[in-house]
């Protein structure tokens, strides 16, 4: 089944920015984005503030509870008590963990860090490893990532004699009551004075970071030196956990780009090396899409310690051994997911796609890897465009986990549905739930598939292909290109521009790659590029007239840079 996509370039800006150091182009890109006025292009533009001039925007004693967590650390500390970092086992965890660790043991801090098991544990804090972390000797337990919904844990922990500070960037219960009664640090807590509400688990731990380093003895400089020193992190945790490159994330991600591609952090260069064959120049889509899926690989397919390891060893052999692991394990997990794809794909009738795909293991088989049946969700969901849940067999009866699309709010729907699940939550485009017995099972998937006759009837169901800007041909050269990436770094909620060429007749075309699986045609005097497509476009010939949406790229070879079209679609003029 091929989903085709629907173009919809997007209507022109009713004001654009006037400001002569940049083209209209530009200009009109950033006014679909909202900025029109010279106070927003400044506001966008923060990721070159002077360091003085971030520190007052964004303290982090805006924090309340800031000035009492720092504190308390340093008293444990002088204490010499032992400190535990509770992290989560995905990339945001691992790097808030690592960044976190990095600082205190600067500091000459016993420091001790606690990852727990993605299926034996689930997400968050939980009695059986605080116990643990209590019988280790640690006095003191600082969350990053996790503990924002741990009521019942943190008084667990308190009971036991343990100090508690948690950090975290995920909603509050609606009940305050159920707040954790501890510092509490959190960017989504609307009773704070901080700007930022969209840190990402890994933002919100370098705020405190940055809160121990200002409290610290250090002169200026080293204090810039040791914040510089885990921007990196702070990149790898912000984009890989999906958070919007706009306003603070912006600058902690440029910033922290600076630090990744002087190739200092050993485990970080060792897992370039092994995506790129050597440590080259890497971006935003690269931490999104090759090292944050090798750091999320440790969890999916075993523990988390291994990535946390790879990010902290000061030792290049354990670097180049841990970074193979890591990537040995992300092509383990492709594998299975591919797998896994190929089971749930013969459950669909391809001539009568369903309204929702559900695909569930065989009650007679092993079940499916728990930590990657999110991953074949969204696969599915991609790619036939409807909504999908994957279930799998455990010990405990039936774990899951969906993807939706913009017309199905799954969150919504999932709750209607409740009476047959045990545990849920997420929100309108994923979730997860538990199920403990068949008769339950057999209930929620005739529920879901009722909820979704009714709520996507009538729709054309088909993805949007949204479009920024028509370009022609005559109106792209290398400028124009090297303009574009002024919006860098480009991510969720700031995405790359995509623009479109009606038109256009091909003058070449050459086949690339080691099987031939890339496709390159030459339209006029600029080549536009579309990756793994080879067979897809196959019927092209020269001379054909087409349409085609892009990325702007600039392709260096051989010490020249040349503009390149990156193509998203084509399709032939319909003259």
């Amino acid at each position: 089944m091929t989903v085709t996509k629907r173009w919809q370039l997007a209507p022109a800006a009713a004001s654009v920015l006037e400001n002569n150091r940049y083209s209209l182009v530009l200009r009109q890109l950033l006014a679909l984005r909202g900025i029109d006025t010279p106070a927003a292009l400044e506001a966008f533009l923060l990721a070159d503030l002077p360091r003085a001039d971030y520190l007052k925007q964004f303290d982090p004693f805006l924090f309340s509870d800031m000035e009492k967590a720092v504190a308390l650390i340093i008293n444990h500390i002088k204490a010499g008590d032992l400190i535990t970092i509770y992290g989560d086992y995905d990339a945001d965890g691992v790097t808030s963990t690592a960044a976190l660790w990095e600082i205190l043991t600067l500091f000459k801090a016993r420091v001790d860090a606690y990852l727990p098991d993605r299926v034996s544990e689930g997400y968050g804090m939980n009695k059986g490893a605080i116990e643990k972390i209590a019988a280790n000797g640690s006095r003191l337990i600082i969350t990053v990532d996790n503990g924002t919904r741990s009521y019942e844990e943190v008084l667990y922990a308190q009971n036991l004699g343990l100090d508690i500070i948690i950090t975290d960037h995920h909603a509050l219960p609606d009940d305050e009551k159920l707040i954790p009664s501890c510092l509490f640090i959190n960017c989504t807590d609307k009773r704070q004075d901080y700007p930022t509400r969209n840190l990402a688990g890994v933002g919100v731990a370098f705020k405190l970071v940055q809160a121990l380093l200002a409290k610290s003895k250090l002169d200026e400089e080293t204090k810039k030196q040791l914040e510089d020193k885990v921007l990196d992190l702070v990149a790898m945790g912000t984009v890989s956990d999906m958070m919007p490159l706009l306003g603070e994330n912006r600058i902690l991600v440029k910033k922290g780009l600076l630090e990744i591609n002087k190739f200092k952090r050993l485990g970080v260069r060792e897992l370039i090396k092994v995506i790129k064959s050597k440590a080259e120049k890497i971006d935003a889509w690269g931490l999104g899409f090759q090292i944050g899926p090798r750091l999320n690989a440790a969890s999916r397919l075993g523990n988390a310690s291994n990535a946390l390891s790879v990010l902290l060893t000061k030792d290049e052999a354990e670097a180049s051994l841990l970074a193979q692991e890591l990537n040995q394990k992300n092509i383990s997990r492709q594998e299975i997911t591919e797998k896994i794809m190929g089971e749930v794909e013969a459950q669909i009738d391809k001539e009568n796609v369903p309204d929702i795909i559900i695909g569930v293991s065989s009650i007679f088989e092993e079940g499916w890897n728990e930590g990657v049946i999110g991953l074949v969700a969204g696969k599915i969901c991609e790619k036939y465009y409807r909504p999908a849940l994957i279930i799998t067999s455990t010990a405990d009866g039936f774990k899951g986990s969906g993807r939706s699309i913009e017309e199905f709010n799954l969150i919504s729907a999932i709750e209607e549905a409740k009476e047959n699940l045990d545990k849920y939550g997420g929100h309108p485009g994923a979730a997860g739930f538990s199920i403990y017995s068949q008769e339950k099972l057999d209930g929620f998937t005739a529920a879901m598939k009722k909820i979704a006759a009714v709520k996507l009837q009538g729709l054309e169901l088909s993805p949007k292909l949204g479009i920024d800007l028509e370009l022609k041909l005559s109106e792209i050269d290398l400028d124009l290109a090297r303009e574009v990436e002024l919006l860098s770094p480009f991510g969720q909620g700031n995405p790359q521009p995509k623009f479109v060429t009606y038109g256009a007749t091909i003058n070449d075309i050459v086949n690339m790659g080691g099987d031939n699986q890339h496709i390159k045609i030459r339209l006029g005097s600029i080549w536009a590029i579309a990756f793994f497509k080879s067979e897809a476009y196959s019927h092209l010939q020269i001379g054909d007239t087409v349409d085609l949406v892009y990325y702007l790229d600039i392709n260096g070879y051989n010490g020249r840079s040349e503009v390149q079209l990156r193509i998203i679609d084509l399709k032939k003029t319909n003259l």
